[in-house]
C-alpha cells in the first residue's frame, strides 16, 4: 500500500469520526452517567452577590478561568483542522483547557501536523497532546516528546480504547504492554501524563493499576455519554455489527468512575456525557478538578461554527456560576464541599469493591 493510500485511508476515518459524532445518534441507549444521582442541596439564603462567584483554577501550574475541559476530539482531516482552530479559540477567549484528538495519524503522517496545531492562535491555554496507549507501547518516549512539541502541548494524554480498537475495522488487537509503556512515559517524558478512556470508563481495577505506574491525572470518560464502540459500530459493515450492538452501552458510570478515582487520589478529569455546567458542577463535587466535555463542543463548532461555540461556552460557564450561587459557594472549592445526597444507584457503585471475590 503507498503513502499516498495510507494517508487516505487516515483521513477518511477522521472524517467518518467527525461526521458521524456530529451528525449520528451515537450516545449511549440505557446506560446513565449516573451524575444525576447527585444532588445539592439548594440555599436560599447564599449571602452571595453572583459577580463575587469566582470560577477560576489553577491545573498543572495553568491559571484557568473556570475548572472546563474541552476534551481531545479531532485531527488529521481538513474539517478537523477547522474544528480544533475554533475549539482552541474559543478556549483562548475564555481561560479554558483544550485538548486534541488522537495524534496516531500525525505519527504515520507528519504532514497533517496542520490539522492539530493551535497555539498561533491560542498561546496562552493549557493544551493536551493525545496518543494512544498501544503506540505508547510501541514507540521510544523521544516520538511521543516529538508529538507534544509539534502542537507546543503541554501534557500528553495517553487514551486507552480497547472497547472501540475491537470494534475498529483497522483497529488494534493486541494491548499487551500498555500499563509499561506508560510508567515508561511517567518517568521518561518531559510533561505531564494524563491516562485517558474514551467513553467506557475507568473502572476501580484499572485504577488500581494505573496507580503503580506513577500516573498522577486520569481523564475518566466513563459510559453514559458517547460511545466509541458505537461510532465504530455505525463505520463497520452492516453484516458485522451484530457485536457493535451488543456492547454499544458497555462500560462504567461516569459518576462512578470520578468517585473511584479520587478516592485513590488521582487528579481526576471527570468526562463522558457531561453536558451542562450543572453536570460540571456535580463532576466536581464528587471529586473531579476539572470537568471534561466534547461532543456538545464539537456539535456546535459543526453546525455554528465560532459563535455557537462562544454560546455554547457563555452557558456553560453561567450555568456552572448558577450551581456555586445556588449552593451558597463564592467558589469552586466551596462547590466542592458544598452538601450533597448521593441517590441509591451510585451508592451501590461506589460501595462495591470488586477485589472482595466479585461480589457487593
Amino acid at each position: 500500500m503507498s503513502n499516498a493510500q495510507d494517508d487516505d485511508d487516515i483521513s477518511d476515518r477522521k472524517r467518518d469520526h467527525l461526521e458521524l459524532t456530529a451528525e449520528e445518534d451515537v450516545e449511549a441507549r440505557s446506560k446513565d452517567t449516573l451524575l444525576g444521582e447527585v444532588e445539592f442541596l439548594h440555599d436560599s439564603l447564599p449571602e452571595l452577590a453572583l459577580d463575587d462567584v469566582e470560577l477560576g483554577t489553577t491545573v498543572m501550574g495553568h491559571d484557568l478561568e473556570a475548572p472546563l475541559l474541552i476534551t481531545g476530539m479531532t485531527g488529521g482531516a481538513d474539517r478537523a483542522r477547522e474544528i480544533n482552530r475554533t475549539l482552541a479559540d474559543v478556549a483562548q477567549e475564555f481561560g479554558l483547557a483544550f485538548g486534541v484528538g488522537s495524534q496516531r495519524a500525525l505519527m504515520e503522517e507528519p504532514e497533517l501536523a496542520d490539522t492539530y496545531q493551535v497555539r498561533d492562535i491560542a498561546p496562552d491555554i493549557l493544551l493536551f497532546g493525545n496518543i494512544g496507549a498501544v503506540q505508547a507501547a510501541e514507540a521510544e518516549t523521544a516520538e511521543i516528546a516529538e508529538l507534544g512539541d509539534m502542537i507546543g502541548a503541554d501534557a500528553m494524554c495517553v487514551h486507552l480504547n480497547p472497547g472501540q480498537e475491537l470494534m475498529q475495522p483497522e483497529g488494534d488487537r493486541d494491548f499487551q504492554g500498555c500499563l509499561r509503556g506508560i510508567e515508561r512515559l511517567v518517568e521518561e517524558l518531559d510533561r505531564p501524563v494524563v491516562a485517558k478512556e474514551t467513553g467506557c470508563g475507568l473502572s476501580a481495577p484499572a485504577l488500581d493499576k494505573l496507580a503503580e505506574t506513577g500516573v498522577e491525572w486520569v481523564d475518566v470518560s466513563g459510559a453514559g455519554g458517547t460511545t466509541w464502540i458505537g461510532v465504530e459500530t455505525l463505520r463497520t459493515k452492516p453484516e458485522r455489527r451484530d457485536v457493535g450492538e451488543i456492547f454499544w452501552d458497555w462500560g462504567v458510570p461516569t459518576a462512578a468512575c470520578i468517585a473511584q478515582a479520587d478516592r485513590r487520589d488521582f487528579n481526576v478529569v471527570g468526562s463522558g456525557g457531561l453536558r451542562t455546567g450543572l453536570d460540571v458542577a456535580r463532576a466536581l463535587s464528587i471529586g473531579a478538578d476539572l470537568g471534561g466535555m466534547a461532543l456538545p463542543w464539537l456539535r456546535s463548532a459543526y453546525e455554528g461554527g465560532r459563535d455557537a461555540a462562544v454560546q455554547f461556552a457563555e452557558t456553560t460557564i453561567r450555568s456552572l456560576q448558577t450551581a456555586c450561587m445556588l449552593t451558597g459557594s463564592e467558589s469552586i472549592d466551596e462547590l466542592r464541599e458544598a452538601p450533597t445526597r448521593i441517590g441509591s444507584e451510585l451508592e451501590k457503585w461506589l460501595e462495591f469493591d470488586p477485589r472482595a471475590n466479585g461480589t457487593s
